[in-house]
């Protein structure tokens, strides 16, 4: 039986006042998962936090997220199973495609990054002991098969794979996918420190992430470099430094121009996807051009700039600002008219749960 969605909010905000507590069981677990995986920064860890408290797990904001969904009902008298493999490039990325499951109340079947397991695991583990039957609707998996429908997040070669296993399937597949800012010159310092943020955070490795700048003809990059400083901690994790010091050799080796910040480097390259430790740039002339070619682009999950995703804000996504653009919830609540597989046996899904360490 699923609980009521009155019930499923409600959890919801009690977890998002947990993620907010100082408890050492808490901060333990924040402290494993970064020290699993170097690329978590505790700082990081707390951002991407932060940004779920505030974003998602409000109750009013949970409430009128829900209410754009008529379909979603009070409780769910034929949920289905819904496999979801998650990405690890930045903390709790795959969170959102939990949170949208489990409000729509279908039953969740998850496969987590090995690179981000430790924090998505702690969190189901403590909606489990608020509300035990949860344990008959959450589940974690090496392997997933015998779903209704599917959400995986991946890269291109591995969208194939899921194409191949998931394509017979209701299902979202996500691919690569990466963002872009646009600059007029005019910028504040106020906008090119927010900057800083959209390029820097997360050693820059999220889809949202900045990772290719537009600028005028002529433009004056001292001023962009001088804030972009603010982060050349970075370059003390080795991991970063050996990418920068990789990239470095390359364009020393090929004798091309570049611009560096001591921990970035500014390239001029066609290209909108940048390797760690580099930004490209590209200089325009005519900026209904540049607006053109990123219409017809599907690898931009969202362009920065004035007009656009504010400077800052582009790892801050809301609620309803799906990645890729497919709207989850819409996808969601479609799937109580789709029949369950014959034989599926809900009563035993508890015995699939791997307890989160």
């Amino acid at each position: 039986m699923q609980i009521k969605l009155l019930q499923r909010i409600e959890l919801l905000v009690k977890l998002g006042q947990y993620l907010q507590e100082k408890n050492d069981n808490w901060q333990e677990i924040k402290e494993k998962a970064s020290f699993v995986n170097g690329w978590f920064l505790p700082e990081f860890v707390d951002l991407s936090v932060q940004n779920i408290v505030t974003n998602f797990l409000q109750k009013d904001i949970l409430e009128r997220w829900v209410a754009q969904y008529p379909q979603i009902e009070e409780t769910n008298k034929s949920p289905k199973l819904v496999g979801i493999v998650m990405a690890g490039n930045i903390p709790l990325v795959g969170f959102h495609d939990f949170l949208s499951v489990f409000i729509a109340g279908h039953n969740a079947l998850i496969k987590a990054s090995s690179k981000d397991d430790v924090l998505i695991k702690h969190l189901i583990e403590k909606l489990i002991e608020w509300e035990p039957s949860l344990s008959n609707s959450i589940a974690f998996a090496d392997m997933l098969k015998g779903c209704d429908a599917y959400i995986a997040t991946g890269s291109n070669s591995t969208a194939g794979y899921f194409d191949y296993y998931f394509g017979k399937y209701p299902h979202i597949i996500r691919r690569n996918r990466t963002s872009v800012a646009i600059l007029d010159g005019k910028e504040s310092q106020e906008d090119l420190e927010a900057l800083a943020d959209d390029v820097h955070l997360y050693f820059g490795m999220g889809c949202r992430n900045i990772t290719k700048l537009y600028v005028p003809t002529d433009y004056d990059f001292e001023p962009l470099i001088n804030v972009f400083k603010r982060y050349n901690y970075l370059a003390d994790i080795h991991k970063f430094k050996n990418n920068y010091d990789y990239n470095l050799a390359l364009h020393l080796l090929n004798n091309k121009y570049f611009m560096s910040t001591q921990a970035l480097l500014i390239v001029e390259d066609k290209s909108i996807f940048s390797p760690v430790s580099q930004l490209h740039y590209e200089q325009y002339s005519n900026i209904e051009t540049v607006l053109n070619e990123l219409d017809n682009n599907p690898a931009i999950q969202c362009i920065v700039g004035k007009g656009f995703v504010p400077f800052g804000k582009a790892q801050c996504p809301a609620i309803n600002q799906y990645a890729d653009g497919e709207d989850t919830m819409k996808f969601l609540s479609e799937l109580y008219n789709v029949t369950s597989k014959e034989g599926e046996n809900y009563e035993d899904f508890s015995k699939t749960f791997v307890k989160p360490v």
